[in-house]
C-alpha cells in the first residue's frame, strides 16, 4: 500500500472500517469477492492502475477507499495525489490522469473548454459534503465572525493587520494569516462563494500553501494566527485549534456535519466532488472497479475519514449518476 500517501491519524480508522466492511461482505469459498462495489462484492481478479489527482480535502476520502479495497484484497494499484483543485483540473483534462478529486464544480468558462479540446468526456460525482472551517490559534479570545467580517478579514486588499481592526471588542493581537493556495478549491470557494469578490481572489499578503497540513501547522503555532481548510482537517487537529463560529444573518453557528447539512452554517457548506473520465471507466476495469468500490462503500468512506455523508436521496442520485457512466 506504498502507492497511497493518506494522513497518519486517519489509518487506525481505515483498518477498523475494512474489518466491518469485509464482516458485512460475502465470500463464496474461492476468494474471489469481498465487499465492494457490484452490490457489495469486490472482484478481486481486477488488475490495473489508477491514477488520482486534485483537492486536498477530497484526498483523505479518495486515499481511504483505495486503501479500503487493497486490504480487501484487491491488487489494484491506485496513486492518490493532492495537488489541489485546479492542479488536478488541468492534469485530468490534459488526459493525465483517471478521476479528479475537487472541492468545487469544475469551471465551465475556463476548465470544461479544455476538456472538451482535448476530447475528455467526464461525469461529475457528488460524495459529500464539507463544512469550509475558519480556525484560530486556540489562545485567541474571538469566537465568533459575521459573513461582513470573514469578506473584510479574507478580501483582496484587506487592511486587517491587527484583530481589533475588525471589532474594537476583539483583542489587540497581531493578525498572521494561512490560506490555501491558489491551486486549491478552497480557495475558489471562500473568493468565489463567500467573499464573493469581483476578482474572485483573496487577500495576497498571507502565507500560502496547497498542503492543508501546513495550513494547520502554521494556525496552531502561531499566536493570532487564522486561516481556513476542510471540517475533516480540523476535526483532525482540533486539541490545537479552535474553530470559529460563522453568524450567516441569524447568530453564531458552530461548524459541524448537523449544521452543514441542515443549512444553518451558511454560506461555508459546500459540496464535494470526484470527477470520472468516461473512456478511462468503460476501457479500463481497474478505473471502474474502483469508482464503483468508492460510491458501494460511500457512506462508509466518508464518515471514516472525517467527512459529511451525504443524505439518503443525494446517495441516490450519485449512485445513477454512476450507473450512467457505462457506455
Amino acid at each position: 500500500m506504498n502507492v497511497i500517501s493518506i494522513r497518519r491519524a486517519l489509518v487506525p480508522g481505515v483498518a477498523a472500517l475494512a474489518l466491518i466492511l469485509t464482516a458485512c461482505g460475502s465470500d463464496d469459498g474461492d476468494g474471489d469477492t469481498g465487499t465492494g462495489s457490484n452490490g457489495g462484492e469486490i472482484d478481486t481478479s481486477v488488475t490495473g492502475d489508477v491514477s488520482v489527482d486534485g483537492s486536498s480535502t477530497v484526498y483523505p476520502m479518495s486515499s481511504t477507499a483505495a486503501q479500503l479495497m487493497q486490504a480487501e484484497g484487491s491488487s489494484i494499484q491506485v496513486k492518490v495525489a493532492q495537488s489541489g483543485t485546479g492542479g488536478g483540473f488541468e492534469a485530468f483534462c490534459a488526459g493525465k490522469t483517471d478521476i479528479s478529486d475537487a472541492s468545487r464544480p469544475i469551471d465551465a468558462e475556463d476548465e470544461v473548454p479544455v476538456c472538451e479540446d482535448e476530447g475528455i468526456e467526464f461525469t461529475e460525482v457528488l460524495v459529500a459534503t464539507d463544512a469550509l472551517t475558519i480556525a484560530v490559534h486556540p489562545d485567541l479570545a474571538v469566537d465568533c465572525l459575521t459573513v461582513d467580517q470573514v469578506v473584510e478579514l479574507f478580501g483582496p486588499g484587506s487592511k486587517v493587520d491587527n484583530w481589533k481592526d475588525l471589532d474594537p471588542s476583539f483583542p489587540d493581537q497581531k493578525v498572521e494569516g494561512f490560506i490555501p493556495g491558489t491551486d486549491s478549491g478552497t480557495y475558489d470557494y471562500m473568493a468565489a462563494d463567500v467573499v464573493e469578490h469581483e476578482t474572485e481572489t483573496l487577500r495576497n499578503d498571507w502565507t500560502t500553501s496547497e498542503d492543508d497540513n501546513v495550513l494547520v501547522s502554521g494556525v496552531s503555532g502561531t499566536q493570532g494566527a487564522v486561516g481556513f481548510f476542510g471540517f475533516s482537517y480540523y476535526e483532525e487537529n482540533a486539541d490545537k485549534l479552535k474553530a470559529l463560529e460563522i453568524d450567516g444573518g441569524n447568530g453564531c453557528v458552530a461548524p459541524s456535519a448537523d449544521t452543514a447539512r441542515d443549512g444553518s452554517y451558511t454560506p461555508l457548506a459546500r459540496p464535494l466532488f470526484i470527477y470520472v473520465n468516461n473512456a478511462k471507466y468503460n476501457e479500463n476495469a481497474a478505473v471502474a472497479e474502483y469508482v464503483d468500490y468508492y460510491i458501494a462503500n460511500l457512506e462508509d468512506i466518508a464518515n471514516g475519514a472525517g467527512f459529511i455523508a451525504l443524505s439518503e436521496e443525494e446517495y441516490a442520485a450519485t449512485q445513477e449518476t454512476v450507473a450512467g457512466i457505462a457506455g
